[in-house]
């Protein structure tokens, strides 16, 4: 069986990427700190990959204030999750036919 690699999702490439929605895929919203902390990456750096995934409608971001401090927290969209786990199982039917396992 030949695996159509085609549905690999360029929009999850990225290690950040990837790693942004495996964190956001159980379907609560994380604050923007404590994605930059579970992925040991730069401010600038996590911000360019949200900006990404929410260009694509991957993801959503919800502003608020608490007290006088901003807060924000993304959650992946319907979307997202979709396209995160077709990429997912075209990552599997990959691995499963390089091992002889499909």
């Amino acid at each position: 069986m030949k695996v159509d690699i085609h549905k690999l999702n360029k929009a999850f490439e990225n290690r950040v990427r990837l790693g942004i929605m495996s964190a956001l895929i159980a379907g609560e919203a994380m604050e923007f700190n404590r994605l930059k902390e579970l992925l040991d990456v730069t401010d600038g750096n996590l911000a360019s990959h949200l900006k990404a995934l929410e260009k694509e409608v991957f993801i959503d971001v919800q502003k608020s204030f608490v007290g006088r401090k901003p807060n924000t927290k993304y959650l992946a969209t319907k979307a997202g999750k979709k396209a995160f786990s077709a990429h997912i199982d075209a990552l599997e039917a990959l691995i499963k036919e390089q091992t002889g396992r499909g």
